[in-house]
């Protein structure tokens, strides 16, 4: 299939009306890949095999698919549009970040669109051969000093994009309880001396499809080698806390990123970005794991709506997702409270009007009929999906903030 000419800015008004009015409020988008220049991708994400170099070999490999995306990556040597989600409509697409600027209320709902003037959050598959560094997300105030904003994240597992665990199916979280700042110092004193030990500081926890992970701001994390559906918020702020990753060199520059310049040699700065009580926190597991929860007031006969990532940062409902399973020959009207960046896993069907399909292999550039953005307009008045299929039809869609009246709390799936 062609890619659909891009719009300008000024143009996407005519055309988002009318993709809206088509469709009864759900957007359809293309997929969106982004390259990785210091990982090895898993080659798991459905891009035809020649495709995962498609921005050339000094980018580096594919191994991000970003859904219904309003962020950025920060890459160096990024094309103007990387990371950014386009809505495809009779030939022609645009970006779903003009189109929320251009009708915010109607895509995002009023209330984020007032408080945020933008959809804040994003989801993507995550895919890697092995594991990568040790490495931590800003706050929201650290960030906010090299003007950004923090980057809290979820992870979930999905069974149907996991076929196979790949070189390192394990991620280091947190620090040992009883870590000292001494010890991770004495880490980055000896960067350039090869392995600097990190990970003898810290406890690896083995990867089980089907559940899932809260990570807050500030909580040291070396992700393992199983795909990984990760909402969380609209940043790409980082800084890598290992030296070296089988192998590889991790510059100190990955490091410090996103530090303002004048503290890129200052070490208790450095440190001081961590969040040091939920990094040696001796029930770590109990207050970040996930496992899904059964959503009894949107399941039904022949459906069932799952939470995978919930489960509030600090006190705030900054994002959260569920997993929706339709069985073959049933349909539901899914109702949200708000607006979510949906893509199918598993089976075949339609929402709404739109068909939709899991591909067995995309092509780079190739649009695709299993991602959609359903709006804050269609989620409120009711959507109908249905499975056309002789398999189950398996969708994930992530939602942004403050959207539920009630959702479940990190540990809830025990009394579930």
């Amino acid at each position: 299939m062609a890619t659909a000419t891009p719009l300008a800015k000024d143009n996407v008004a005519r055309v988002l009306d009318r993709a809206m009015d088509a469709a009864a409020g759900i957007l359809r988008l293309t997929p969106t890949w982004v390259p990785r220049s210091f990982l090895h991708p898993g080659k798991r994400l459905k891009l035809a095999p020649g495709d995962y170099y498609a921005y050339g070999a000094h980018r580096g490999g594919i191994d991000e698919r970003w859904f219904a995306s309003t962020t950025e990556a920060a890459n160096e040597g990024r094309l103007d549009d990387e990371g950014l989600s386009y809505v495809t409509f009779e030939g022609q697409r645009f970006l779903l970040r003009d189109a929320v600027d251009e009708a915010g209320e109607r895509l995002i709902g009023a209330a984020i669109f007032s408080k945020y003037n933008r959809w804040p959050v994003y989801s993507k598959f995550f895919d890697n051969m092995g594991p990568i560094p040790h490495h931590m997300h800003q706050g929201f105030e650290d960030a906010k000093l090299v003007g950004q904003e923090g980057k809290p994240e979820s992870y979930y597992f999905p069974p149907q994009y996991n076929n196979c665990d790949n070189n390192f199916c394990y991620t280091f979280m947190g620090l040992e309880p009883g870590t000292t700042k001494d010890q991770l110092r004495k880490c980055l004193e000896n960067w350039s001396q090869g392995d600097n030990g990190i990970l003898d500081l810290s406890k690896a926890y083995r990867l089980k499809r089907g559940t899932g992970w809260l990570i807050p701001p500030g909580v040291l994390h070396a992700p393992g080698s199983l795909l990984t559906y990760e909402p969380q918020w609209g940043s790409d702020v980082f800084a890598m806390f290992q030296s070296l990753v089988e192998g590889r060199e991790v510059p100190w520059s990955l490091l410090v990123k996103d530090m303002p310049d004048d503290k890129h040699q200052d070490l208790d700065f450095i440190i001081g970005q961590l969040d040091w009580e939920k990094n040696v926190d001796p029930n770590f597991k109990d207050h970040n794991y996930l496992e899904p929860i059964v959503d009894e007031s949107c399941s039904g006969d022949g459906y069932t709506d799952r939470w995978i990532d919930y489960g509030t940062v600090n006190g705030e409902q900054l994002f959260s997702a569920k997993e929706l399973t339709v069985e073959p020959g049933a349909k539901c009207v899914l109702r949200d409270p708000g607006a979510s960046g949906w893509i199918t896993v598993q089976g075949s069907g339609r929402i709404g009007e739109l068909p939709l399909q899991t591909p067995a292999m995309i092509h780079f550039g190739e649009e695709t009929e299993d991602e959609v953005f359903i709006t804050a307009e269609a989620a409120t008045a009711g959507v109908e999906i249905e499975n056309t299929g002789s398999e189950p039809l398996v969708s994930l869609r992530y939602f942004g903030p403050d959207v539920h009246a009630s959702m479940p709390e990190v540990g809830d799936y025990r009394t579930g």
